[in-house]
């Protein structure tokens, strides 16, 4: 039987201000605000808040045959719990439908996958308890951001615990085979990988309302015999997209609404079902291995990461980011770490590109890649040297990473003795309350002291001696 995985990613672009070199070390508060609050509102109540309620609409009609999977970024919660809480609200009830899975991705929707192994664990860490702090839901699938995906990001993923990943179904990689099956990572086979149909999500999220497409107009109906038509033992369609493809790069105008809407019940009468991942990677077994020994993603053509690190000033930025990621993995200075997060974000290079794609690329306020390239250096010089601040400049990675070892042996340390404390309180309380028992059942010795002595009977006199 074939199912459908749809999977939606929200995430909300931090818009940097117009920052000039002789603002380095006089002003340290890098964002447009007005930018920000202006670009969420628009999408919240063009896309998101639509788009969400016509779920809540789906869940709640389809008697629980209807699933989806959404993924959110750390930066995008902080954004939408501050201006549009709104979207929050109607998160909580999609997820009380029980109808919707959330997923983990990077916490800054950046690139720390590709750069340093320890800052991507610790970012992925904090997304899952978020997740777990929001919606009670542990995460078991992970989705990298712009589903990059390499061998080596698998292993990573998979020792972290997570069952199930999202990536592209790339012809370079595929070759003759067809995503429509469950594979798994080459380095370690219990990370199972579900493969993005691109033809079939973008007809959506594309060219949905493209009046010079072959295919325009296209109904469910249309969209499932397509699905129905393809091989039987064909079984897992996953469909992945933006939720503000909703709305936003197909307009409300065009029914794209209308036409989601009706996808369950034309699914349903061709015996087509819906399932979330984790059902997918629990219930199906692999069918075979995925070697990507380089990563991939799902923008461009090439579906490499190039959209990000494909020319020299992207590189430039890129390595001079994470050359302090050392230093502010030490620090625990919290606009620090808010900063590191918004600067990761995987936008700030996307902007650099100087790929031509024929698809023309909002930069914003940037009006080249040059322009982008320098006013990100501009304010990475500044937050650089806020860092350095904190630590010794002259101090190398291998100095930082001996105190990182240390730190960590001394939290361990830390967290034993902890335990241990702990583990010996209880065990004094248990001791302590057991003398308490006995101590009401067996009267003090003080308390015997005081306690009246009984009364002795008079001795009798002695009878008189009779005379003789």
């Amino acid at each position: 039987m074939k199912t459908i995985c749809l999977y939606f990613e929200i995430h909300q672009i931090i818009h940097l201000k117009r920052y000039r070199f002789f603002e380095i070390g006089t002003d340290h508060y890098y964002y447009d605000d007005y930018a920000n609050e202006q670009g969420i509102n628009e999408v919240v109540e063009r896309s998101y808040v639509p788009a969400l309620n016509t779920l809540i609409e789906m869940a709640r009609a389809n008697g629980g045959a209807f699933k989806v999977a959404l993924s959110i970024s750390g930066v995008a919660l902080e954004q939408l719990e501050i201006h549009a809480p709104i979207v929050i609200e109607l998160l909580h009830q999609l997820n009380d439908t029980g109808c919707c899975e959330f997923l983990c991705e990077p916490y800054s929707h950046g690139l720390s996958s590709l750069a340093n192994e320890d800052c991507f664990r610790e970012e992925v860490e904090r997304m899952r308890v978020k997740v777990k702090q929001i919606f009670n839901q542990t995460p078991k699938v992970f989705r990298n951001s712009s589903l990059i995906y390499s061998n080596e990001i698998g292993s990573i993923i998979a020792d972290m615990g997570f069952k199930g990943m999202l990536t592209e179904g790339a012809k370079h990689i595929l070759g003759w085979k067809s995503s429509h099956y469950l594979y798994h990572c080459a380095m370690n086979p219990n990370l199972k990988l579900l493969l993005r149909d691109f033809k079939l999500s973008d007809d959506i999220s594309l060219r949905f309302s493209n009046s010079d497409w072959s295919e325009y107009p296209l109904f469910a109906d249309k969209y499932v015999d397509w699905i129905a038509a393809l091989p039987e033992e064909e079984q897992v369609i996953n469909i992945f997209m933006e939720l503000s493809a909703l709305g936003m790069a197909q307009s409300l105008s065009s029914n794209i609404l209308e036409f989601l809407k009706a996808l369950p019940i034309c699914a349903k009468e061709r015996g087509i079902t819906f399932s979330t991942p984790t059902e997918i990677v629990t219930k199906l077994k692999s069918v075979d291995q995925i070697d990507v020994p380089y990563p991939m993603s799902w923008t461009d053509e090439e579906r490499d990461i190039s959209p990000w690190l494909g020319n020299v000033m992207q590189r430039e930025a890129f390595n001079k980011l994470y050359s302090v990621a050392e230093r502010v993995h030490l620090c625990n200075d919290r606009r620090i770490k808010q900063d590191w997060d918004y600067l990761q974000a995987s936008n700030n290079f996307r902007f650099m590109t100087s790929k031509n794609t024929g698809i023309s690329i909002n930069r914003g306020i940037y009006d080249s890649p040059y322009d982008a390239f320098t006013n990100y250096m501009n304010i990475l010089g500044d937050f650089i040297s806020r860092v350095n601040s904190l630590y010794p400049v002259d101090m190398d990675n291998e100095e930082l990473n001996s105190l990182l070892t240390t730190i960590k042996n001394q939290g361990e340390e830390l967290v034993a003795l902890n335990k241990e404390v702990e583990r010996l309180q209880a065990k004094l309380a248990k001791a302590e309350a057991k003398i308490a028992a006995e101590a009401e059942k067996t009267p003090s010795k003080k308390a015997v002291a005081k306690k009246p002595a009984a009364k002795k009977a008079p001795a009798k006199k002695a009878a008189p001696k009779k005379e003789e």
